[in-house]
């Protein structure tokens, strides 16, 4: 089974409550080996995933799956099946997996006390060692910090089977995949190489498909014109061969329109006309016929003022209770009202704990204030959804047109029961831009978003007026947007005391 591969035949699929199909037409063959699937939030990449893997059936064609099939949702709320089993394993593969990912024995009694990242960590681990002929992941990274980033990426790298990747973690496409696949509905189109070379073959070639539109635009302009002219022609001719106003006893005049009739020479204008018709009408097709992709314009702009307060924070040092007798120790910490700080540490050192503690004891007032946590679990997926849907119309209008320059489909997004995590998080940073935010507080910002996506926050950030507290592991997204850096890190001494340092 190992070098069977994975086959999509005339594959369709849409969702119920969609009028316009999500694939159509799909033919893929994809073998041994890793490959990556991109594409824009909302594309339909966890839906073909689990097509792949059998968790949706396509409404028409087929997908031959090669043996067992395993996947691994974005979304850690519930431990995986069968934890309880790699927690117990007495094989080499688990207990290697367990070693290598930092598995503890009591994580299933606690889940709801692990960070996002050591869940992440569990849920592949899980994955790994059932050993599935096809193995489809959906945002591995999201969560992890670099050491653990770096331990997940050797454990997948040695996995053998037919791998399929969906990750905005560029340098992670590049170290796993032999070729990606780009989703754009209703179609998916796959390319050799990991992410930088497949994206900059794609890049060459909406380059060459756009010269052959313009080609293909131009020369429909020309031919517009020349159908104009020969238009005019042929009704001036028209015009001359009419009898109308001339007068009954005037027979030389008509002698003359008959011979000219009869002769054909005034005809030759209409002849010359219907051709370049011809060739006007094919020249539409052709051009219809290229399809150019959309660049979504990049940037937003933040209205939001910045605080009239000298600080928007200000917290009295202190410690923080994290759990397993684990401590935070932090100094007196102010946030400014022109601050960019980047908050960064490893996973299960309190920098979501923290954050929710700051932002309870704010120099602003609650609707001047931000904040996209790491996760939004359906519940409150929907209460966001139905909470735009309800917005007046020029509200609605505004936020959907920040939605439309983080590169989401606003229509789609609207349609859709229950948006995919990185949709759900551009939808409510486009609800409080609305709301002239003095800080904007956001942990891991990048998870789930698409390759396109972290490019337009990164632009829209640098251009917001307030305050800035971003946390997450993606330092090239901290060094781009943050001037100052609160770093964890453990006390001397070791154990779970970890203290907070500006740098």
């Amino acid at each position: 089974m190992r070098h069977a591969s994975l086959v999509l035949h005339d594959v369709s699929f849409t969702y119920e409550t969609k009028t316009v199909a999500l694939f159509e037409g799909l033919q893929l063959g994809i073998g041994w080996g890793w490959t990556g699937v991109i594409g824009a939030n909302g594309a339909g990449k966890t839906t073909l995933l689990r097509l792949c893997v059998g968790e949706l059936e396509p409404l028409q064609g087929r997908i031959t799956i090669p043996g067992t099939a395993v996947y691994c949702p974005q979304r850690t709320d519930d431990p995986p099946p069968r934890l309880t089993d790699l927690l117990t394993a007495t094989d080499p593969a688990g207990c290697r997996l367990r070693g290598r990912l930092g598995l503890a024995p009591d994580w299933l009694d606690r889940w709801k006390t692990l960070s996002h990242g050591e869940r992440k960590r569990a849920q592949i681990g899980v994955a790994l060692w059932q050993q599935p002929d096809l193995l489809a992941v959906d945002e591995p990274t999201n969560h992890l910090d670099r050491e653990a980033r770096e331990v997940l990426s050797e454990a997948l790298a040695a996995y053998r089977g037919i791998g399929l990747l969906v990750s905005h973690d560029r340098e992670l496409l590049d170290q796993l995949c032999q070729h990606c696949l780009f989703v754009d509905p209703p179609g998916a189109t796959l390319r050799p190489g990991g992410y930088t070379q497949a994206f900059a073959s794609r890049q060459q070639e909406d380059v060459a498909v756009r010269r052959r539109h313009d080609r293909a635009s131009s020369n429909r302009r020309k031919l517009e014109r020349e159908a104009a002219r020969r238009r005019a022609a042929a009704q001036h001719a028209d015009r001359r061969r009419s009898k109308r106003g001339i007068a009954d006893r005037d027979h030389d005049a008509k002698s003359k329109i008959d011979a000219a009739r009869v002769s054909g020479k005034d005809a030759t204008a209409g002849r010359l006309l219907r051709q370049i018709d011809g060739r006007l009408r094919q020249a539409r097709r052709e051009q219809a016929e290229i399809k150019v992709r959309k660049v979504h314009e990049l940037g937003i702009w933040l209205p939001g003022a910045r605080s009239p307060r000298k600080s928007v924070v200000h917290l009295p040092g202190g410690a923080l209770a994290l759990g397993e007798g684990g401590w935070l120790r932090y100094g007196d910490l102010v946030v400014h009202a022109d601050d960019r700080i980047g908050l960064t540490g490893p996973n299960g050192t309190g920098k979501s704990t923290l954050i929710r503690h700051l932002i309870t004891r704010l120099n602003v007032a609650p609707e001047h204030l931000t904040y996209i946590p790491q996760e939004i679990d359906t519940s409150r997926t929907k209460e966001i959804l139905a909470a735009a849907r309800a917005l007046p119309s020029d509200m609605l209008g505004h936020a959907m047109m920040v939605v439309s320059r983080l590169n989401s489909r606003p229509e789609q997004l609207l349609d859709s029961q229950e948006p995919s995590p990185g949709e759900v998080r551009k939808l409510l940073l486009a609800m409080k831009i609305a709301q002239e935010p003095h800080l904007i507080v956001m942990d891991e910002p990048t998870n789930h978003l698409d390759l396109p996506s972290i490019e337009c926050l990164e632009s829209a950030l640098a251009d917001c007026p307030c305050a800035l507290l971003l946390v997450s592991h993606d330092r090239r997204f901290l060094d781009c947007l943050t001037r100052k850096h609160w770093d964890i890190s453990a006390e001397d001494g070791g154990g779970r005391e970890f203290r907070l340092q500006e740098r």
